[in-house]
């Protein structure tokens, strides 16, 4: 079955852009971005971002805490074929990457790209190999990766920090929902 990605959160000044491969069932479904209630990501950012989960913040506060932080969220393929959610499941002939070049082309304050997974560091190389920016590989926050723990992902994810600067005061957004 083809599927379609999501469009990218992306601040007016980015700074750092995390790349995953395509989003899961779950995230296509909402419209949000790694929306699978075990994957790691939504957390491991909050906790990077040092903003409290008890109560977890909707998707929206979420999405505004990254814009606020200069952190742009894509994914390397634009469209593919897949069964389920796996990467493993992703027909390769069939992705199509992103214009990934034509987004940068946007945001000149971008000074790092971070894949979350394999296959997203896989299809950055082998698309765009010769962007000239930081690559900077973490491992997968996808319930999948059972190798690592949170605690293990977290640490990873956690050389994300001394790249982000002082984010710029955004409004506040009140939000409905999840």
């Amino acid at each position: 079955m083809r599927i379609h990605g999501l469009a990218p959160i992306l601040p007016q000044h980015a700074r750092i852009l995390i790349l995953g491969s395509m989003p899961s069932a779950a995230s296509l479904a909402s419209q949000q971005y790694y929306a699978h209630p075990r994957n790691a990501f939504w957390h491991i950012m909050l906790t990077l971002l040092k903003t409290p989960t008890n109560p977890f913040p909707c998707y929206q506060t979420r999405r505004e805490l990254l814009l606020t932080h200069g952190i742009a969220v894509w994914d390397v393929y634009r469209s593919c074929e897949r069964r389920g959610s796996l990467d493993s499941n992703i027909v390769r002939a069939s992705a199509e990457p992103n214009d990934l070049k034509a987004l940068l082309a946007t945001q000149p304050t971008l000074h790092t790209i971070a894949t979350n997974g394999g296959l997203a560091k896989q299809a950055y190389r082998r698309h765009w190999r010769d962007i000239p920016l930081p690559l900077l590989h973490l491992p997968s926050t996808s319930p999948a990766n059972a190798r690592q723990t949170i605690e293990e992902k977290l640490s990873a994810w956690s050389a994300l920090q001394p790249l982000n600067s002082t984010p710029k005061k955004r409004e506040h957004m009140e939000c409905s929902g999840t």
